[in-house]
């Protein structure tokens, strides 16, 4: 079985991050979905559950950052084309996310990033083909 990788999010408003989220083309797993979490479907084996706060403190002693205010982790995706790292940021703002930088082109590769709307940092990048070969 190939290893799955679950990225466990904090979220104020289950449901409004549901939207935001299904606005940018993701879908979520009806089967792990209630009023306290759902599991949004990134691609094959990477997923993210997204977690109501209270419910997200259950796992973890510690105080939940505001990810507004403090970092305490990217999430890097790879797209397929520069033209799709700079859609899903349009759509991303579009449905109520921020944009907090503006795109780099490092030559071999191309980011940007947007904040979904509990300020988790989403960092969309496109590597050139032939940079992979080297």
């Amino acid at each position: 079985m190939a290893t799955q990788i679950y990225v466990n999010l904090p979220v104020k408003d289950l449901n409004r991050s549901i939207g935001f989220f299904s606005s940018l083309g993701y879908s979520f797993n009806a089967e792990f979905t209630n009023e306290n979490a759902t599991c949004m479907i990134v691609a094959e084996n990477i997923y993210v559950m997204l977690l109501v706060e209270p419910f997200f403190q259950t796992f973890t002693s510690k105080t939940i950052c505001d990810a507004t205010k403090q970092v305490e982790v990217l999430i890097c995706l790879s797209c397929d084309s520069r033209a799709a790292v700079d859609d899903m940021v349009a759509k991303a703002e579009a449905a109520g996310g921020t944009v907090p930088l503006p795109p780099k082109d490092h030559g071999f590769m191309y980011e940007h990033r947007y904040q979904d709307l509990d300020g988790h940092i989403w960092e969309l990048v496109f590597m050139q083909p032939e940079s992979a070969q080297s």
